[in-house]
């Protein structure tokens, strides 16, 4: 007689098991699926965001590294003010060239709000210094550069000019020295609010050169009081 068979065969998923198996897969996947999409649109706005803060970061620090280097220089020999045009939305003024592609020698920075597709935007724009003619408009005389874009929505620059008697004027205009310093004061376009950002920039250089050997107490530009400081005149 004799005894039973020893099962041969191999273990292995019967068809159940497989359907469940694979219900299961697509139960994890179709999850991953709807927690991608949730997720992946708050991963772009938060890439967007800094990379706009990024930008308007860099943006501000072009504008504060411009300022600071504006020099005393007179558009001619007759003319014995400074190239210097402030107002709240724009400035034009005089540095010494900087960047890849800038000849040596000085140019003129103009850095002002003009409208774009998106809305207003700050732009800086140069062109190089020449002698101007002293009865013909400044902006008619040069050619300045595409417009490149510094600072966009949703922030919004406006300036202040403060002379040596530490008096904020939203104009700095056909004044004999250059200010002392300038605001940068950066607001939401939306609220108007005054974000943390703004800054004061003391501009290096606001009297000419012949000061430096200068033996009169008093030279255009560096008054050693303030309240000797004539105020500077405005349109």
């Amino acid at each position: 007689m004799t005894g039973p068979r020893r099962g041969s065969s191999q273990a292995g998923f019967t068809l159940i098991e497989a359907l469940i198996a694979t219900a299961l897969f697509v139960l994890v996947i179709g999850s991953l699926a709807t927690v991608t999409a949730q997720w992946l649109p708050n991963w772009s706005r938060g890439f967007l965001r800094a990379q706009r803060t990024e930008h308007f970061a860099l943006g501000i620090e072009r504008v504060i590294a411009d300022l600071a280097a504006a020099e005393f220089i007179t558009p001619n020999e007759t003319v014995k003010r400074p190239i210097f045009d402030g107002t709240a939305l724009a400035v034009t003024f005089v540095r010494t060239a900087v960047g890849p592609n800038a000849q040596r020698g000085l140019e003129i920075v103009r850095i002002a709000e003009i409208a774009s597709e998106r809305g207003p935007v700050l732009a800086r724009a140069t062109a190089p210094f020449i002698p101007l003619q002293p009865d013909a408009s400044m902006i008619t005389q040069l050619r300045f550069s595409e417009p490149m874009v510094v600072v966009r929505a949703p922030f919004r620059v406006t300036f202040s000019y403060s002379g040596s008697d530490r008096i904020w004027q939203p104009v700095w205009r056909d004044a004999e020295q250059l200010p002392s310093a300038v605001q940068v004061a950066v607001r939401d376009a939306v609220s108007g609010q005054i974000l943390t950002v703004s800054s004061a920039v003391k501009v290096r250089v606001d009297a000419p050169a012949e000061c430096a050997n200068s033996k009169v107490s008093k030279c255009t530009g560096a008054w050693p009081d303030a309240a000797e400081a004539p105020p500077a005149k405005q349109n």
